[in-house]
């Protein structure tokens, strides 16, 4: 049942403690910092003006964004370009009440570029340091393959992310998703789960529910990101709500990239009721109109968020997180005393 329309402010959404558990750091990048980083680094946009590519966010289906996302995100060069980034990103979340932040990145994208790996994976990691430092935050890095490139580069990448386990917690599987299903990555994901590291996936965004099926069946996955698209297999649902496997659900990045026509017909409510353990995200917020408190903010609009319900999908956010026992305590303590 939809909950009748409720009288939460935008600051209380704001201030409500959080973790955010699907953000790819790529997709934080502002246009007035990609001009930035492109004259930092003598990278030519295809773009005149921060007007002209901000004009282009809008679009038809989930290839329409990539393909301005990697068209951008290549005037990301250096360490400091990736601290500066997630930085950013960091202090726009912290107001938006998210206190844990795992991070996705695509290393893959980069190193085609010739940047080193290391120098990714130390730039996000000391604007994490600064924010556990200066804000409190806690947060961690999950290396996502792309699923539309050779399995054998996800081989490689995967080694690279076992020699920094210092920073890296997890893998994932992004990028175009319909043609590319999750039993490709069978082996890689085999090899991650073998060495610790915990594993999420894609599956269900523009793909179909067998997409789900085959991320827990086959990769063993942890989390499903989005798996919307779920809740049109009855049988999964109950699967997904009887073995707690949370789903980190993007709200304004489903409508964006018209996975689902409008919010008012998103299934995020419909999954909740069900048992299922959802969490709300922002995926690239840069290109889908919020950070994750917006998010909050476009879910109460659209279908109406009581406070019980509110609190459940945070307290649902840090449950679902990699977050240490004692950090989630603190952070359930949070939750638990919030005043809207």
């Amino acid at each position: 049942m939809t909950d009748t329309r409720a009288t939460l402010s935008d600051e209380a959404l704001a201030s409500l403690p959080k973790a955010e558990l699907h953000l790819h750091i790529e997709g934080t990048l502002e246009p007035g910092l990609a001009f930035e980083l492109a004259a930092r680094n003598g990278v030519t946009l295809p773009f005149a003006s921060v007007e002209e590519l901000a004009a282009q966010y809008d679009f038809s289906d989930l290839q329409s964004f990539l393909d301005l996302y990697y068209a951008t995100m290549g005037v990301l060069r250096t360490a400091d370009d990736f601290t500066e980034l997630t930085r950013r990103y960091l202090r726009r979340a912290h107001a938006q009440g998210v206190r844990h932040a795992e991070i996705f990145f695509d290393p893959q994208a980069h190193t085609a570029h010739g940047v080193r790996f290391d120098d990714v994976v130390d730039g996000i990691g000391t604007a994490l340091d600064e924010a556990r430092a200066g804000l409190g935050m806690s947060g961690a890095l999950i290396l996502c393959f792309l699923r539309d490139q050779p399995v054998a580069s996800a081989e490689e990448a995967l080694t690279a992310a076992l020699a920094r386990t210092d920073r890296i917690v997890g893998v994932g599987l992004d990028s175009a998703e319909v043609g590319y299903p999750p039993s490709l990555f069978a082996e890689v994901y085999s090899r991650a789960r073998e060495a610790g590291l915990h594993v999420v996936a894609h599956a269900g965004e523009e793909g179909p529910p067998e997409y789900v099926w085959e991320a827990l069946d086959l990769l063993h996955v942890e989390r499903i990101d989005h798996g919307i698209r779920s809740i049109e297999d009855e049988r999964l649902v109950q699967r997904l709500a009887a073995d707690r496997i949370p789903l980190t659900v993007c709200p304004l990045s489903n409508v964006r990239l018209r996975a689902t026509p409008d919010l008012a017909g998103h299934p995020l409510l419909r999954l909740d009721d069900a048992g299922v353990l959802v969490t709300v995200n922002s995926d690239d917020p840069a290109y889908f109109g919020g950070y994750a408190g917006q998010n909050f903010i476009a879910v109460r609009d659209a279908l109406g968020l009581t406070e019980e319900r509110a609190r459940r999908l945070a307290r649902n956010s840090v449950e679902a997180s990699f977050a240490s026992e004692e950090r989630k305590a603190e952070l359930f303590a949070a939750i638990d005393t919030w005043r809207p």
